[in-house]
C-alpha cells in the first residue's frame, strides 16, 4: 500500500493512492483507518511530508564510495564507521514533494544526496536484528542537501544540514518493499548522475534499528534516513532535482535562489 499526506479541504490527511488517484481516509497508518470519500485525481492533490517525524534519525557514511569520496574532499584517510552510529536532523528543513528547495544568498557549494527513508510503525525497544523490521511501516525517499562548505566550518551541522528546504522528503510512504530490489537514481535536469543498489549500505536497515532500540525507544512516526552513495554533483537556481528509488516513487524538487533581503 501506498500512503500519502496531503491537504484536502484545508485539513492535513491521509489518502490511499491507488494509481492515479488517491482515497482520503479517516484516521492514519499509524492507528486504524478507514476510507472517508471517493477517489480524486492524484495529479489534483497538494502532497504534504508523508510524516511529520516526532525524531528524525539521518545515518551518515553508510555507503563505501561515499565515505571514500568524502575522505578525498576533506584530504584526510578513509576510515569506514565499525558500528551503527545515527545522528539527528531537524523537522524544520523538511519539504515536501514539488516543493522549492532555497539556496541561501551565501551558500556556495550545495549537493543533493538521495536517501533511502524508514517510516518506523510501532514503538520498539529493545529489539533483536532479526525481528527488527516488524517495527517498519514503510520506506520513503530522502534527499539530503548539504552545503559542503559550511560541512567543513561549523562544529555541528545545523545549517549545512540544516536550512529551511534543505530536507525534501516523499512522495508518499510504500509498505510493501523489497529492500535488496531497490535502486537508487538521481537525476539534476534528467540526467543521471548517481545509480546505485540501495540496499549496499554498510549497516543495513535492521542491524541499525536493533542497535538504536539498545539505547533508545523508536516511536510511530519516527524517520531514519539511510545515507547515500557516490559522489553528488553541485546544484544551482534553476535546476530540477529528482531522486528515484525502484518500487517506491520519484521525489521532485526545484531549486531556486532565495529572495529574501539579506
Amino acid at each position: 500500500m501506498r500512503f500519502a499526506r496531503f491537504l484536502h479541504q484545508g485539513e492535513a490527511i491521509y489518502g490511499l493512492v491507488d494509481g492515479e488517484q488517491i482515497v482520503p481516509l479517516r484516521g492514519s497508518p499509524f492507528g486504524s483507518w478507514h476510507s472517508a470519500g471517493v477517489s480524486l485525481p492524484l495529479a489534483g492533490v497538494q502532497l504534504l511530508v508523508p510524516v511529520v517525524p516526532p525524531t528524525f534519525y539521518a545515518i551518515g557514511m553508510n555507503y563505501p564510495e561515499h565515505a571514500r569520496h568524502s575522505a578525498q574532499q576533506r584530504g584526510v584517510a578513509v576510515a569506514l564507521p565499525t558500528r551503527p552510529e545515527p545522528g539527528y536532523r531537524a523537522n524544520n528543513a523538511l519539504i515536501a514533494h514539488g516543493e522549492a528547495i532555497v539556496l541561501p544568498a551565501d551558500a556556495r557549494t550545495v549537493q543533493f544526496e538521495g536517501e533511502l527513508v524508514v517510516v518506523i510503525g510501532t514503538r520498539a525497544k529493545h529489539v533483536s536484528e532479526e525481528q527488527a523490521l516488524s517495527c517498519v511501516l514503510g520506506y520513503t525517499i530522502g534527499n539530503d542537501i548539504s552545503e559542503r562548505n559550511w560541512q567543513k566550518a561549523d562544529r555541528t551541522f545545523w545549517r549545512a544540514k540544516n536550512c529551511d528546504t534543505f530536507k525534501p522528503m516523499g512522495p508518499w510512504i510504500e509498505t510493501a518493499v523489497d529492500l535488496d530490489a531497490l535502486r537508487t537514481t538521481v537525476r539534476v535536469n534528467g540526467r543521471s548522475e548517481v545509480e546505485f543498489a540501495t540496499n549496499t549500505m554498510l549497516f543495513g536497515v535492521a542491524r541499525f534499528i536493533a542497535e538504536m532500540t539498545r539505547y533508545l525507544t523508536l516511536h510511530p512516526g519516527d524517520v531514519i534516513w539511510m545515507g547515500t552513495e557516490g559522489a553528488s554533483t553541485d546544484l544551482h537556481p534553476g535546476d530540477t532535482v529528482e531522486v528515484e528509488i525502484s518500487g517506491i516513487g520519484v521525489l521532485s524538487n526545484p531549486v531556486i535562489a532565495d529572495a529574501s533581503p539579506a
